[in-house]
Order: structure tokens, then sequence, then C-alpha cells
């Protein structure tokens, strides 16, 4: 099998459905964008050098290229009725889809799922980072600030995410698919600012109010030490509660020093998606 430095940089060529899995193998949890397109299809061939600075340009993604005619089971297995489509891949599991030969769209979602930084962390044996299945426009945030504004908080730049009015923030994540939730990890500052008592629910059919979210019992709640919020320590969930998961609704009650605010750098759920793509799986449509 060739190494990941050997393919990475460049478009990878799949000639055939059985080279697909073991490429996916040497990705691990890098992002995987390919191409599923086809030699009669003049979008894919006028995107097709775009593609190739793109794969040098983003060296921490693999590039793939798949032809659906030589690759039948591949492109059914994603559902693949028109080229040229882009299938984005991390731990072997689909998390997104783009169809067309748009370069613009293209690398909009390459930036988007590469992020700032890969999301492995060998610190969480067997876990991912989900913050690439983060469904960002179907999430939202009460008594966020203007000038510091909820989506912040999933960033690992040195934007900050702060309350408004007083110290609590109620939160809900939405996620693209449905994920088993493994531990968070939490970054603030050390001011006094930094969350202190968290209530977390999960697959709320509505949004809760603060009301609600004050009154209603907890999935799981947490006292936060001062010691974990340097976005280095893991915080474990029970894992057998959080098993099917589509979204979370995260309350912060209070900060560690009494603080009128509340603030939150980063915030970052670890897990697993619940149904990881089996490449072995493969059923031939005839």
């Amino acid at each position: 099998m060739a190494s990941a430095s050997s393919q990475f940089g460049k478009v990878k060529i799949i000639a055939n459905d059985g080279e697909f899995t073991p490429a996916l193998e040497v990705a691990s949890s890098s992002l995987v964008v390919i191409d599923f397109h086809a030699t009669w299809c003049g979008p894919c061939l006028k995107i097709a050098p775009e593609y190739e600075k793109f794969a040098t340009k983003y060296p921490a993604a693999l590039f793939l290229k798949v032809d659906v005619d030589q690759c039948e089971d591949t492109a059914a297995k994603y559902g693949v009725t028109a080229m040229p489509t882009f299938i984005f891949i991390r731990s072997k599991v689909k998390i997104d889809t783009l169809t067309g030969g748009n370069p613009k769209a293209l690398e909009e979602k390459i930036k988007q799922h590469l992020g700032s930084e890969d999301t492995s962390d060998d610190a969480i044996p067997g876990q991912m980072d989900l913050s690439p299945f983060i469904n960002k426009a179907g999430s939202t945030c009460l008594n966020d600030s203007d000038d510091h504004p909820f989506l912040n908080a999933l960033t690992s730049d040195d934007t900050y995410l702060e309350s408004d009015c007083d110290e609590q923030l109620l939160m809900m994540l939405s996620f693209n698919q449905p994920v088993k939730l493994h531990s968070i990890k939490l970054r603030s500052t050390d001011d006094g600012k930094g969350p202190k008592t968290i209530k977390l629910f999960i697959n709320q059919p509505n949004e809760l109010d603060f009301d609600q979210a004050e009154q209603r019992e907890a999935i799981q709640k947490i006292d936060v030490e001062e010691k974990q919020l340097t976005g280095d320590n893991v915080i474990n969930l029970r894992y057998v509660k959080f098993q099917n998961v589509q979204n979370v609704s995260v309350f912060i009650l209070d900060n560690q020093g009494g603080e009128e605010t509340t603030v939150l750098k980063q915030l970052q759920f670890y897990g697993t998606p619940v149904e990881a793509t089996n490449m072995n799986d493969f059923k031939r449509i005839g």
C-alpha cells in the first residue's frame, strides 16, 4: 500500500472499485475529496485542471478521481447520478456533496471542511472531532453578543463567543447525520469568565428557552473546573446516553468567577458518526 505522503498533494486516480477502500484507509481521518467524473462529460473535463490545482494548494486533504464507468459500484454506493459530483469524506464517512463544475463553489467546500487544522486527535483513541458534522446553518444560540457571536465558539482561531446581558448562554447544535458523543473539550479565558456549570440535552424537537433549560432534567450536568478550560483536557460524557444524537443543547448557567458575562473560545465535541460507510459491503447493481 502506498504511503500517505506519496498520495497527498496530488490527485490519485482510482482505476477500479478495488482500489477505493485502500485509498480511504491511507487517508485515515484526513479530509478526502472525490471527483466522480466521466470521460464524455464536458463540465468534468473543464473543471479537471482546477481540481488538480486544488490538490496542490490543499495538501492536507487527499484528492481522488473516480471514473463512474470504471467504478460503477463505488458510484452506486454514493448515489452519484450526475457528473461531476464531488463527495467529501472524513474517517470513511460522507460529510458533504457538491454537484456541478463550479470551481469557486468547490474550493469553498474544501476550505469549509478542512477548517484551520486537521480534526484527528490522538489523545482520544477511536474518536474524532465532530466539527465537520455540525450544521452551522441549523444551529442557534440565545444571548450571544453581536460583537462576539455564537459561531466563534466553533472555530480554533482567536475569536470567541461572549454572552450579552448576563452570564447565561443557550446553544443548540445540529449535526448533519446522527452521531455518538464521547466527550467534549472547552477553551476559554483565565479571567473568571469561563463556563462553570453546563447542562446538556439531546434531540430536542424544538429550541429550548431559558426557563425550560433551567427546569428540565439534563441528560448530563457538568461542573467544569478551571483546569478543564485550556482546550487540552477531555471531559467525558455518559457515552451510553449519547448514542444517536441529532442535536445537542448546551446550557451554560454561570461562570467561574461570577462575572457579568461568560466567554467561550472553543467548544469541541468528540465521537463518531452512527453509520460509517462500509466499503466492503458493495452490492453490484445488475
